[in-house]
């Protein structure tokens, strides 16, 4: 039997002159949840939590920009156009209503910063261990844009794996909780064999370049206090995420702090999850999203 229960379509729309590729699942009469994958994922991540569901939805998933079955920019990448993408796919994919928008590590951070900017867009947003990224001094400024110039002399290379079996291992390597029924599953999306029967991941290798400028918390903090929506923080107890925000900090503490700039936001955590955990604990996921949504 298949791994995915709920059986997906896929279309492309064309967003700001890119064709963008969408995977949805259920009834399109539904209510709407526009669900937005982190950084090296696709759409198809959500599979699993899509399958935990137990209320009708009708669930879309884009590849942002550069990875999965999206085209790539000719000009590179940058966080800013993540959010204008999203104000675009939301017109598109939710041209009527305010959307519900739940958001997995960069999707959750474009989904709040989108919030703030759009708040008669979004109906809820959900953060899936998604809750910034650590604050960074002025004083780094140089040293960055010198990472990023030597960055753009020397670009990076994405090595070919045996075959998708092995990029299946290396699913399960990132994440030992994770059994091989999915990782091959995912494995599958995640890259495309080529006809010697390597298999490439379907990521632009640019993604990996570093930024040139400084994250300033003050900045994201002045967004996120304009949001109006319903917001849930959902992390998982097992996630090392808090740790790097904390920077050596208490890691609940930098949470509380960061979730305090979001109005009325709510926390929930999830038992036995590290950071993907909407494939650890997809049932777990699910009850907390639906919980929230339909409150």
């Amino acid at each position: 039997m298949s791994v995915a229960r709920t059986p997906s379509r896929s279309h492309f729309v064309d967003v700001r002159g890119l064709d963008y590729h969408v995977r949805e699942w259920g009834d399109a009469a539904a209510p709407a949840i526009v669900m937005l994958h982190g950084w090296m994922d696709v759409g198809a991540s959500f599979q699993f939590l899509v399958d935990a569901l137990e209320g009708r939805w009708h669930v879309l998933a884009p590849d942002w920009q550069g990875f999965g079955l999206t085209g790539w920019r000719s000009d590179g990448y940058w966080y800013n156009d993540y959010v204008a993408d999203l104000d675009a796919l939301l017109r598109t994919l939710s041209p009527d209503a305010p959307a519900h928008l739940v958001g997995h590590s960069l999707g959750a951070n474009v989904a709040m910063m989108y919030a703030g900017v759009r708040s008669a867009r979004v109906r809820s947003v959900v953060a899936l261990d998604g809750f910034g990224i650590p604050a960074e001094d002025a004083a780094q400024a140089p040293a960055k844009m010198t990472k990023w110039l030597d960055a753009l002399a020397h670009p990076e290379r994405l090595a070919p794996y045996r075959d998708l079996g092995a990029v299946a291992d290396r699913l399960q390597k990132n994440n030992p909780r994770l059994p091989r029924d999915k990782s091959e599953f995912l494995a599958a999306h995640w890259a495309e064999t080529l006809p010697d029967g390597e298999a490439r991941l379907r990521a632009d290798p640019r993604h990996k370049l570093p930024f040139p400028t400084v994250y300033r918390m003050e900045e994201v903090y002045a967004v996120w206090e304009k949001i109006v929506a319903p917001t849930l923080w959902v992390a998982a107890a097992e996630s090392k995420i808090p740790l790097w925000l904390a920077g050596g900090g208490d890691p609940l503490l930098e949470i509380e702090r960061r979730r305090s700039h979001v109005p009325h936001a709510q926390l929930a955590t999830v038992a036995g999850a590290g950071h993907m955990l909407h494939h650890d604990q997809p049932e777990a996921v699910a009850r907390v999203v639906e919980a929230f949504l339909r409150g």
